[in-house]
């Protein structure tokens, strides 16, 4: 949903609240300190969305004293298209006082609709009838509507004095509403791939619930988590969803995130080559189509420039992907540049496809603009190809990882 592909206007508007001087200004534990906030109202257009209005927001803060606790943020959207799609979400990272607790948070709400291509890396774009075993199921593009709350909140806490966090989320998700449709006449009957799915699997095909709890790990190394320069960063995420707390039926999955970035000029530091590897897998049961491993269905969206969001999607999911960000001026560093390539494999039980049996690459090139040079607050516009013709325009707030 994040996914913009022509932008024709794009107003932005910031202020600075509780504007302090660093050297003198006394941070008080756990409290809001030099809060800012960044109101982007715009007007955008997309085949999956048609035209958009809303406004997406960004902010920041600090919740101790800078010099020993990382920034605080938030990521804020609402959003309105002409396809009647309703487009609600917050995501925020917060460090209390010297890092001691970092509580993770993505809320979102959606009346929306999006392409599915059925399961696996080899699902073509062209819609087509194809066979499991003797059934005849759809292939290629098919539009779902739906409907999804979503309401994941993690709490850790910092083991001792070290980069390592440890702690206990809370995972919802509740898809419902959910309509199947090609938008033509077909010439042949064919199971929806969503549908068939979860038939096979034995999950409502109208509406299902996933509920859960994980078990966290983090190391936060990286300098400013919106935009880091150098350092790194790792989650490892070990969920479960059991049946007495709403799933349909009860499952485990393992989420790895693994980011580096390579400061590639000690005096100018906007030089970084930044490497990505994250894995998502299903451990034990089965999950409902929607919940299964996507492309672009990262808490962020930000996997698989060059694809739609949804494109690709299967029980085990492998992803990668190395971007080089520089500045376009001398000694400023209002404007950025990025280039960017990227490769994704996913499997399918149903088929029998294995894991890097098919990998999807893409690659792309995007323009930065930093709007607040202390925190890196930063709009990036990215064009991304990928295979089969496929490519996009994205347009978010802060870098893609």
């Amino acid at each position: 949903m994040k996914r913009i592909c022509i932008i024709f206007l794009w107003i932005s508007t910031s202020f600075q609240a509780l504007a302090q001087d660093a050297d003198t200004v006394e941070y008080l534990p756990n409290r809001i300190n030099n809060f800012s906030i960044l109101p982007l109202p715009a007007i955008a257009y997309n085949p999956a969305n048609g035209w958009m209005f809303g406004v997406a927001a960004a902010s920041s803060w600090y919740m101790g004293a800078p010099s020993t606790t990382h920034q605080s943020n938030l990521v804020f959207n609402f959003l309105y298209t002409t396809k009647k799609q309703w487009i609600i979400s917050s995501k925020s990272n917060v460090f209390l006082a010297d890092d001691q607790w970092n509580l993770i948070g993505d809320w979102r709400y959606f009346i929306t609709s999006q392409p599915t291509f059925g399961l696996g890396s080899s699902s073509p774009n062209e819609l087509s009838m194809g066979l499991i075993g003797s059934d005849p199921v759809l292939e290629g593009e098919q539009q779902m509507d739906f409907s999804l709350i979503k309401f994941y909140e993690t709490i850790l806490r910092r083991v001792g004095t070290s980069k390592f966090y440890i702690g206990l989320g809370y995972h919802l998700d509740i898809h419902q509403k959910i309509e199947s449709y090609t938008g033509e006449t077909l010439d042949f009957e064919a199971d929806f791939s969503h549908d068939f799915y979860n038939e096979q699997f034995g999950f409502p095909t109208d509406k299902y619930t996933l509920s859960g709890v994980s078990l966290n790990g983090i190391m936060e190394n990286r300098d400013i988590a919106v935009s880091p320069y150098e350092r790194n960063y790792a989650m490892i995420s070990y969920k479960i969803n059991p049946e007495f707390l709403g799933s349909n039926q009860s499952s485990s999955t393992l989420l790895l995130d693994y980011r580096h970035y390579f400061t590639l000029n000690p005096r100018r530091k906007r030089h970084v080559l930044a490497a990505w590897v994250y894995g998502n897998f299903l451990i034990s049961g089965d999950l409902p189509y929607m919940n299964l491993p996507a492309l672009g269905w990262d808490m962020f969206g930000r996997t698989g420039r060059g694809y739609a969001q949804g494109r690709f999607r299967g029980e085990q999911m492998a992803y990668t992907e190395l971007e080089y960000r520089f500045p376009l001026q001398k000694n400023k560093d209002l404007f950025g540049g990025t280039v960017f390539v990227n490769a994704a494999s996913f499997s399918s039980k149903l088929d029998g496809e294995k894991l890097m049996n098919t990998i999807n690459p893409g690659y792309g090139l995007g323009l930065r603009v930093m709007i607040n040079k202390e925190k890196r607050t930063t709009i990036t516009a990215d064009y991304g190809f990928g295979q089969q013709g496929n490519s996009g325009f994205y347009l978010n707030i802060n870098e893609s990882f």
